[in-house]
């Protein structure tokens, strides 16, 4: 267990994956924060307006924000350091075990009432 948790954190705190997160969160988030900030000291209210609402996107649950920082980050690494084969291969790694990993599947109860229920709502 340990050996996995210092494998996961060598591999969160590797400086090229970092800068292509810090890059990723720039790109998704931080012209933002950044806009809102210029806004609120300069009072461009536009600027504000603008921001505030994404900024509040941001915050919703249901914001995709997260994953597509995380996947954009991927891409700038893949990108910017193409030969860093050794969290390159980290990644093919993982990728290969949720592959494997099967889907889960729908209980037989829950597919008998679904089919109960659309009969009944026809």
């Amino acid at each position: 267990m340990k050996e996995k948790f210092k494998k996961i954190i060598r591999f969160i705190t590797n400086p090229r994956l970092l800068l292509c997160i810090a890059l990723a969160w720039l790109i998704t988030n931080g012209w933002s924060y950044i806009l809102f900030a210029i806004g609120t000291a300069a009072k461009i209210h536009w600027m504000t307006a603008v921001s505030g609402a994404y900024i509040a996107f941001l915050w919703l649950p249901v914001s995709p924000e997260k994953i597509v920082t995380f996947a954009i980050a991927l891409g700038l690494l893949r990108l910017l350091f193409p030969n860093d084969q050794k969290t390159l291969a980290v990644l093919r790694q993982l990728y290969q075990k949720a592959k494997a990993t099967p889907a889960p599947r729908k209980s037989k109860s829950t597919t008998v009432l679904s089919k109960k229920w659309s009969k009944n709502a026809n």
